[in-house]
C-alpha cells in the first residue's frame, strides 16, 4: 500500500505541474497572438496606406523602438524573470515596482533621444522619430507589465492588457485615415499613445505603481545581470538597427520597406514564436530548480519545434502569395517583396534554432557567455548583410543575412554547452561538447566556474542572490 502511494503521489504531482505549464503556455501564445497580430495589422495598414517611402520611415522608427525595448528588457525584465518567477505576491510586488520603474526610466531617456534625433533629421523620417519619442515611455512601460504578469504566472492579465491596447489603437488608426490625417507621424502617435493607455491599466491590474526611486535601487541590486543583458539585448537589436540604417544608406528607404514587408509576412508565425518566448525563460528557471539534467533537452525541444513551424509557415507563404495572398496583405508591395520570402524564412529558422540555447543560457544566469554569443552573431549579421547589399542589392542582403544567422546558431549552442560544463551542476550531453577535453569526457569540470552561474540549481535563485549581494538587507 505504501509503495503504491509513493508511486501515485509523484505521478499526480508531475501531472499537476504539466497542467500548470500548459496553462501558462496557452496564455503566453494567446497574449503574444494579440500583440503580434496587432503589430502585424499595423504594419500592413501602414504599408498599404502610405506606400514604400513612408513605410520605410516607419520601419526605421520601429527598429529604433525595438532597440529601446530590448534595452529596457535587459535592465528590468531579465532580472525579474530569472530571480522572481514564481515568488509570493508580496515579493513580486516589491520587485515589480522597481522593474517597471526601470522600464519607465529607460523609456523617458530613450524618448528624449528619439525626439532630439527626429528634430535634427527632419523630413518624413524625422516626423516618425518625433512621434516615437513622445510615446516611448508608455510603450516600454506597457511591455514591462506583460512580462511582470508572466513572471507571477498570471498570463491572463497580460492578455487583457494587450487586448485593451488593440481596442484603443485600431479605432484611432481608422479615424486618422478617414479624417485625412494619414501620415507616418499620426500613425506612430496613435500606436504609441494606445500603448500608454495599456500602461496605465497595467498599474491598476497589478495594484503596483512604477517607482523611479526604486529603479535606481533595482539597477544597483541587479548590477551583475542588468548591464550584461542590456549589452546582449541591445547588441542583438543593434545588428538589426545598423543593418536597417546601412541598407537605407546603400539602397534607399524603399529597400528597407521591402525588407520590412518580408518580415511582416512572418507575423502570423511570430505569434507562436514570441508566445512561447514569453514563458520559456520562467519555465527553464523552474526546471533548473526541479530537474537540472533536463535543461539541455528542454532547449533542444524548444528549438526543434520552433524551427519546424517556421519552415512550414515559409512554405505556406511561397505557395499562397502568388495566388492572391500577397496582394491581399501588401498590395503593390508584394511583387518586389516575394523574392525575399525564401531567405527571410531561412533567417527566422536560424533564429528559432538558436532559441533553445539562448533560453538555457538565461536560465543558468550565464550572462557572460550569452553576451559573447550575441556579440559574435551580431557582428556576423551586420557585416554579411551590408556586404550582401553592396554585391547583390536587396536580395543579396537577405541571403547573406540568412547565412550569417545560421553561423550564429552554431556559436550560441557552443556557448550553451560550455556554460553547462562550467556550472558543474548539469550533466552535459556528449553531442554538446565541441571539442571534448579530457576533463569533459569524464564529466569533470576542467574550467573555473563562471561566477555568474548559480552554483546550485536546486537552490532558490532569489535566496542565493540575496546571499551573494546582501540584497536581503535592502528588500
Amino acid at each position: 500500500m505504501a509503495v503504491a502511494a509513493r508511486r501515485i503521489i509523484p505521478a499526480a504531482l508531475s501531472w499537476r505541474l504539466v497542467r500548470q505549464a500548459s496553462g501558462r503556455l496557452t496564455w503566453g501564445v494567446a497574449d503574444q497572438g494579440m500583440s503580434t497580430l496587432t503589430n502585424f495589422l499595423l504594419s500592413i495598414f501602414v504599408a498599404r496606406t502610405l506606400g514604400a517611402t513612408q513605410f520605410g520611415a516607419f520601419s526605421l522608427a520601429y527598429l529604433t523602438f525595438g532597440f529601446a525595448l530590448n534595452a529596457s528588457r535587459g535592465l528590468s525584465i531579465e532580472p525579474l524573470l530569472i530571480r522572481f518567477s514564481g515568488t509570493d505576491l508580496r515579493t513580486w510586488r516589491r520587485a515589480t515596482a522597481g522593474s517597471t520603474g526601470t522600464a519607465l526610466l529607460v523609456g523617458l531617456a530613450s524618448g528624449v533621444c528619439a525626439f532630439a534625433a527626429g528634430s535634427l533629421v527632419g523630413g518624413t523620417t524625422g516626423m516618425a522619430f518625433i512621434a516615437l519619442g513622445l510615446t516611448l515611455p508608455g510603450l516600454l512601460l506597457q511591455d514591462s507589465w506583460r512580462y511582470s504578469f508572466f513572471a507571477l504566472g498570471r498570463g491572463q492579465h497580460a492578455f487583457i492588457n494587450d487586448t485593451i491596447w488593440a481596442a484603443v489603437q485600431i479605432p484611432c488608426l481608422l479615424l486618422l485615415k478617414t479624417s485625412g490625417h494619414a501620415s507616418v507621424f499620426w500613425f506612430v502617435l496613435a500606436w504609441g499613445g494606445a500603448a500608454g493607455v495599456g500602461a496605465v491599466i497595467g498599474a491598476l491590474q497589478a495594484r503596483v505603481m512604477p517607482s523611479l526611486r526604486d529603479a535606481t535601487q533595482w539597477l544597483v541590486r541587479h548590477r551583475d545581470l542588468g548591464p550584461r543583458y542590456l549589452a546582449e539585448n541591445t547588441g542583438g537589436n543593434a545588428a538589426d538597427t545598423l543593418r536597417g540604417y546601412g541598407v537605407s544608406y546603400i539602397l534607399g528607404l524603399a529597400a528597407v520597406g521591402y525588407i520590412q514587408a518580408a518580415n511582416v509576412l512572418m507575423g502570423p508565425f511570430k505569434i507562436i514564436f514570441f508566445g512561447i518566448g514569453l514563458i520559456t525563460i520562467p519555465e527553464a528557471a523552474r526546471l533548473l530548480r526541479r530537474s537540472p539534467r533536463h535543461l539541455p533537452h528542454f532547449g533542444v525541444v524548444v528549438s526543434a519545434g520552433l524551427t519546424v513551424l517556421a519552415l512550414a509557415w515559409g512554405v505556406v507563404l511561397l505557395v499562397a502569395l502568388p495566388r492572391g495572398l500577397g496582394h491581399l496583405m501588401l498590395g503593390s508591395l508584394w511583387r518586389p517583396t516575394y523574392p525575399l520570402v525564401l531567405p527571410a524564412t531561412l533567417g527566422i529558422m536560424a533564429i528559432c534554432a538558436t532559441t533553445g540555447a539562448g533560453v538555457g543560457l538565461h536560465a543558468l544566469g550565464a550572462a557572460r557567455r550569452s553576451l559573447r554569443a550575441v556579440t559574435i552573431t551580431s557582428v556576423l549579421v551586420v557585416a554579411c548583410s551590408l556586404a550582401g547589399a553592396v554585391t547583390g542589392g536587396t536580395l543579396g542582403t537577405m541571403r547573406y543575412y540568412a547565412a550569417a544567422s545560421w553561423l550564429g546558431t552554431l556559436v550560441v549552442w557552443w556557448q550553451f554547452g560550455q556554460a553547462l560544463h562550467e556550472s558543474g551542476t548539469v550533466r552535459v550531453p556528449g553531442w554538446m561538447l565541441w571539442p571534448r577535453s579530457a576533463g569533459q569526457r569524464h564529466g569533470r569540470p576542467d574550467l573555473d566556474p563562471d561566477p555568474d552561474l548559480d552554483p546550485d540549481p536546486g537552490l532558490d535563485l532569489r535566496h542565493y542572490y540575496r546571499t551573494r549581494t546582501g540584497a536581503a538587507r535592502r528588500l
